[in-house]
């Protein structure tokens, strides 16, 4: 895939995750960006999406918290490409564009509140919101990144997991399935094709489009553990010394369930998980404490020292 300039230089939507618990996964996005040559700027003064509680109390509401992100970048900074990297925020910003594209309601919500508010209210259609993935997959390629490797992945082998929440529902990504160079929802792909691009191998993995349960972790922590045991030990079975992830929900969920399948359930597994950006950042020749490896929770830097990584 050529590369595409549109995606050079894009607002950059890190979201509350970024700022907390994910935070090795903004440093490596930002690391990764600066090494390919593409640029991020972040929205102004952001506020949370709505993620998790907002919508379950008033979607209408949240569809007006992430629409206030978007106006923003685009009325404030110039913007007309919002990339988040954290898939509830990505997702929460494609359904705010469908509601406000198609419910009269919504729309009347997020203008009365964009007056109170004090700024310009977003229309539907000014920005386009993408993933990380897209970032990356748009503006460098595939055959970008390969110029690129300084420091391949050495034949890795990696269970590429997308969580539930970059292809549902459906409606709210029409950009997807649209033939060849667009994503699928069914069989998601864009992750697994930058991994192999840096030198990486692609394992057969059946849930990477499975719920991780990152919801309920605190309200059901057991009915988590189980669905996450479920991921980590199909990975395993498949053969992977890696799970990437691009989610900072299901990352976390991930690696905090791994512990607590051992203590609770007696049941131990070995693979590491690892945000594609730091994979993707050591291949371009960034070092592992660049991109945060050591900050994981998943202690993978003997793995790392064992490809050449590290």
């Amino acid at each position: 895939m050529s590369e595409t300039k549109k995606y050079k230089k894009v607002a950059y939507y890190p979201g509350c995750a970024l700022e907390g618990t994910a935070q090795p996964y903004d440093h490596s996005t930002k690391a990764l960006g600066k090494a390919l040559g593409l640029e991020l700027e972040e929205v102004k003064n952001w506020n949370c999406c709505g993620a998790m509680e907002v919508k379950n109390i008033d979607p209408k509401i949240q569809t007006y918290l992430s629409s206030r992100v978007m106006s923003i970048a685009a009325n404030e900074m110039g913007h007309d490409v919002v990339m988040a990297p954290c898939n509830g925020c990505y997702h929460n910003l494609k359904k705010a564009e469908y509601d406000l594209a198609h419910d009269e309601g919504s729309k009347e919500v997020v203008e009365k509140i964009s007056k109170k508010a004090g700024h310009e209210t977003y229309k539907a259609g000014q920005v386009e919101t993408i993933h990380a993935l897209d970032w990356i997959k748009d503006s460098i390629g595939e055959e970008g990144l390969k110029e690129r490797v300084k420091n391949s992945l050495n034949g890795m082998k990696i269970a590429n997991y997308y969580g539930c929440m970059y292809v549902r529902p459906r409606h709210i990504f029409p950009e997807k399935d649209q033939g060849p160079g667009s994503e699928s929802t069914s069989a998601p792909h864009f992750m697994d094709d930058l991994l192999e691009a840096a030198g990486a191998e692609n394992v057969d993995f059946p849930l990477k489009t499975a719920c991780c349960g990152g919801a309920h972790t605190l309200s059901d922590s057991d009915t988590s553990t189980k669905l996450v045991l479920n991921i980590l030990e199909a990975a395993e079975a498949s053969g992977a010394e890696v799970i990437a992830t691009e989610c900072p929900t299901c990352h976390s969920g991930l690696e905090m369930h791994q512990i607590r399948a051992e203590k609770v359930l007696g049941r131990k597994t070995n693979v590491k998980i690892v945000y594609f950006t730091q994979l993707l950042g050591m291949a371009m020749g960034l070092s592992a404490k660049k991109v945060g490896v050591h900050q994981n929770i998943s202690d993978s830097m003997d793995l790392m020292k064992e490809k050449g990584l590290a």
